[in-house]
């Protein structure tokens, strides 16, 4: 019996639902929001949807108690940016938020993975960690998986080559300093650094900087013409759930603590990771170029400075276990 239940009923948690149901992805899924009559709404309509589709999914609102035999805790709940509001102001807000969800869940008896898809992701899965006190290997955030698609899906296009055959990452903050480690990108096995050399008449360095920028703006582009994202964002917590329930040893971009990985010890952030039924297996640490390393420390030392601005409550919650914060 495989068990999620989804906190925060939203766009992005209801198409992380939507996507499940058609993916036949868990036996028995949960809504819960602070708004009760929305999550019960939202189940009536996933249900109603039931005969049209394979899955024999169990899908109620619920509560936080229902956490207790969950596999999976997915949390797609917080608030918007106000006008003029900084960034540590809603890191603080978004904090509170996550205070009244962690510590239910873990009151509850809760002994699964947690699974943030909360903005800005990195940190607020580092949040998650420090406020439920569990295992940072069981603490994931959805990270640069999207991005990582979206990178590979524009370069399918750009070579003419199917998505399933391009393999390459997006690293770092899910957010305005993630990067491409070129040096990693493979069509097939064949690095697509090498190809570029070998057709110089056919493909242009230039148009592998311009991909990388609308890897990196693509969220920006959506929000302008729809408003918000979320269809891409819910096909990627699915990913990462089956990852976890069918133990696949699967390798995703997600946003996971670094324990002296690329030499950072604390950061939660998006790197190539191995994920089983334990949540972060171990980490693919990859062989950067020193340029790449340099991008992927900035982006480091960009998420651990918003970090350092949260108020927990407590500064021992945000210690790590060398006893320093960061």
């Amino acid at each position: 019996m495989k068990k999620i239940v989804l906190v925060g009923t939203g766009m992005v948690g209801m198409s992380f639902a939507y996507a499940a149901l058609n993916q036949n992805l868990c036996d028995e899924f949960v809504l819960i929001d602070l708004n009760k009559k929305r999550a019960m709404g939202e189940a009536m309509d996933l249900n109603h949807g039931l005969a049209f589709s394979k899955s024999s999914m169990k899908i109620y609102a619920g509560e936080y108690s229902d956490c207790k035999d969950a596999d999976i805790v997915v949390i797609c709940a917080g608030v918007a940016q106000k006008q003029g509001e900084t960034r540590p102001q809603l890191l603080n807000r978004n904090t509170a938020v996550f205070k009244s969800i962690v510590t239910p869940v873990c009151e509850s008896g809760f002994e699964g993975i947690f699974l943030v898809a909360t903005n800005p992701v990195d940190i607020m899965t580092r949040v998650t960690a420090e406020l439920s006190g569990f295992p940072k290997h069981r603490v994931i955030g959805s990270g640069t998986t999207l991005d990582s698609a979206r990178l590979r899906y524009l370069l399918g296009e750009y070579f003419d080559i199917n998505t399933r055959s391009v393999h390459g990452y997006v690293m770092g903050e899910h957010g305005d300093s993630e990067f491409v480690p070129w040096s990693q990108a493979l069509l097939a096995t064949k690095p697509v650094n090498d190809i570029m050399l070998e057709n110089p008449e056919k493909y242009q360095l230039s148009d592998l900087k311009k991909i990388e920028e609308e890897v990196r703006h693509s969220a920006y582009k959506i929000i302008e013409a729809k408003g918000a994202t979320y269809y891409g964002i819910g096909m990627a917590i699915v990913q990462i759930c089956r990852a976890v329930l069918q133990n696949e040893n699967s390798i995703l971009t997600v946003s996971c603590h670094l324990n002296g990985q690329y030499g950072r010890y604390g950061t939660f952030v998006g790197v190539p990771a191995i994920i089983d039924r334990s949540g972060v297996k171990d980490l693919m640490e990859l062989s950067l170029t020193g340029k790449e390393m340099n991008k992927l420390i900035e982006s480091c030392n960009t998420l651990d400075k918003y970090y350092e601005g949260i108020d927990l409550g407590n500064d021992e919650e945000k210690k790590g276990k060398n006893g320093k914060i960061g």
